[in-house]
This record gives structure tokens, sequence and C-alpha cells, in this order.
């Protein structure tokens, strides 16, 4: 078989497995906010809502750092499409976000930076406010 439609197929079957990561890091937040929800109305201290919270927080950094080595893989099948003839212009995508990718403490702080991301803090924070707001009101 041809390698460059091997390549493609490993692309594609790495491109879905990534995505596959995105829906399951929402399913995280979901499940973060059905914690905090239930905590709060069956009456959880609000100490063990924080631990599930970040348990959650946690788990999706995992599966971010699992994304991230996919990414590793798909860099190397990009670079070999780029080799085969005639080079495949298509299934570039990751080697155009990695281009300007930074290492070391600028990487670390790169993943700070997701993490306190709108799109990744907004369930966490708010959860968390939430739930401490519902102890304080619960309280006085």
């Amino acid at each position: 078989m041809d390698k460059k439609i091997l390549l493609a197929r490993e692309w594609q079957t790495l491109q879905d497995n990534h995505e596959q990561h995105e829906k399951s890091a929402l399913l995280i937040k979901l499940t973060s906010l059905i914690i905090c929800v239930a905590g709060i109305a069956a009456n959880v201290p609000a100490f063990w809502l924080a631990i599930g919270v970040l348990i959650c927080w946690l788990q999706e950094a995992i599966y971010k750092t699992y994304q991230a080595r996919l990414v590793e893989r798909l860099l190397t099948v990009e670079a070999l499409l780029r080799k085969t003839e005639p080079p495949a212009e298509a299934m570039q995508l990751y080697t155009a976000w990695t281009a300007n990718r930074p290492s070391g403490l600028g990487l670390i702080a790169g993943y700070a930076a997701s993490a306190l991301k709108p799109t990744v803090a907004f369930p966490y924070l708010p959860i968390l406010l939430l739930g401490s707001l519902a102890r304080l009101l619960h309280w006085a």
C-alpha cells in the first residue's frame, strides 16, 4: 500500500483521537459541575466539594497531556507526509500550530496560562466560588 495513504490514515486516526480528548475534557467539566451542584444540594462540606473540583481539574490536565503526546506523533506524521512525492500540502495543521512553540519555562508558563484561560478555568473557578457562596449563605 502507498506510504502516503498509510500516513494519511494514521494522521486521521490521531486527529480523531485528539478531538476525542477534547470531548473528554468537556465531559470532565460537566462532571465537575454535577459534583458541585449535587454536593451543595446534599450539604457536602465546601472542603470536599473543592477537592472534587480540583480532582476534575487535574484529570483534565492529564487528558491535555495525553493530547499533547498525540500532537507530537501528528507532527512526525506531517513531516513524513512532506517528504513523500509529491509532498503533501494537506494534513499540516499541527506543524503550523507548533511553529512558534516555546520550550522549558515558557512551556510551563503556557500550561499555566492555558489553565487560566476562560475556556478552561470558566467552569472551575465559578463552581468553586458558587460552592463557597452557597456555604456562606447556608451558614449565615
